[in-house]
């Protein structure tokens, strides 16, 4: 149990650290996503039973 207690303690501790690390270093983006123009946020939550006759389109 004590290999296994040593091994959790360094997850946390790296675990901790690549979160420090992220915040301080303030890297740029490499793949910004935008999600809220999926067709996904335009839909009601649940869809209905049918929502489309047809494949819907999404443009910009």
């Amino acid at each position: 149990s004590t290999i296994g207690s040593s091994i959790s303690l360094l997850g946390i501790i790296l675990f901790l650290y690549i979160i420090w690390e992220s915040m301080m270093t303030q890297r740029q983006v490499i793949f910004p996503i935008q999600l809220n123009s999926s067709i996904e946020w335009y839909q009601n939550t649940p869809p209905a039973e049918h929502s489309y006759s047809e494949l819907p389109m999404l443009t910009n």
